[in-house]
């Protein structure tokens, strides 16, 4: 328990910490935006106004967006009972409101959690799923995105992906500029200014270029992590590691794995990717996920 907890306190700092560290770089494309217009204080103060604002939206209605985009309807107990029951009896056993239940109409077998905290989250899974697992099984799978909501996971991922999206956007139009002639406005300003404002607009164009990357794989990285640790908790929660163990193994062999409204932007919230696995380093390297046999393995060895 007090592990759950040490990690909930460390989920709220991380966030703060992601927080900071891509307003700093949001103010950064800001001010080198401003630059390449000729006033770099109006740049920043746009940047972190849209930031702000977008981040805002983000928070309170990603949750929405998310199941909007997957294609995801309310769970009724008259057609799912078990998992309206096993949704509300691990909700108990986590000690925390339950969360609302939705079902997807795919034939792929996955699940995923989302929602800015326990009070405002959701489980969804597939009807693949559910046509597939016994009951040990899909309570192991329910309990593992329950993880997700005690520990606020959905709340950092989700916080994560938008500001991500404000980077990849700021990113763009920077770039975008340059393109449209922004580069020559800067240069004959830039007689006046000296050779810095030169360097400062070939450091942004280098930041515009990375940032994205940079965000993203720091979103897979928190990821991955996350997942071992939900994983665990699960298993936990249930106080049986082989039905999420045994869960993940039919997972691992679903002969059709892509979920067909899932994207990119959604992909690290499911339980397994819900596309195909692709070989490789840099296949590995942008991996949503930890190798589904090192999770297995981990857990059947609790």
């Amino acid at each position: 328990m007090r592990v759950m907890f040490d990690e909930v306190r460390g989920n709220r700092f991380r966030s703060w910490l992601l927080c900071s560290f891509f307003i700093v770089l949001i103010g950064v494309l800001g001010a080198v935006i401003g630059l390449v217009y000729g006033n770099i204080f109006f740049g920043l103060i746009v940047a972190l106004i849209f930031g702000f604002l977008y981040s805002l939206i983000g928070f309170y209605s990603g949750d929405s967006m998310i199941l909007s985009m997957s294609g995801a309807r309310p769970v009724t107990k008259q057609e799912f009972p078990y998992l309206y029951h096993t949704v509300e009896g691990l909700a108990i056993a986590a000690g925390i409101p339950t969360p609302k239940a939705y079902v997807i109409d795919d034939s792929a077998l996955n699940a995923f959690a989302t929602g800015r905290d326990p009070k405002h989250a959701a489980i969804t899974v597939t009807t693949g799923l559910l046509k597939t697992m016994n009951r040990q099984e899909l309570e192991g799978v329910v309990a593992h995105e329950m993880s997700h909501i005690r520990n606020y996971d959905i709340r950092f991922m989700m916080l994560t992906a938008v500001l991500i999206g404000i980077v990849t956007l700021l990113s763009d139009f920077l770039l975008r500029s340059f393109l449209w002639g922004g580069m020559g406005r800067s240069r004959r300003d830039s007689k006046s200014g000296g050779s810095l404002t030169i360097i400062l607009i070939a450091a942004g164009l280098l930041l515009a270029i990375l940032s994205p990357l940079i965000g993203q794989l720091i979103k897979l990285a928190i990821s991955r992590k996350r997942e071992f640790m939900a994983d665990a908790n699960g298993a936990i929660l249930t106080r049986y590691p082989a039905g999420l163990a045994s869960a993940l193994e039919k997972i691992k062999r679903d002969p059709d794995p892509l979920v067909d409204k899932a994207n990119k932007a959604t992909a690290h919230l499911f339980i397994s990717t819900p596309f195909r696995d692709s070989k490789g380093f840099v296949a590995k390297l942008f991996a949503t996920h930890p190798p589904i046999d090192e999770r297995i393995g981990r857990l059947r060895e609790m």
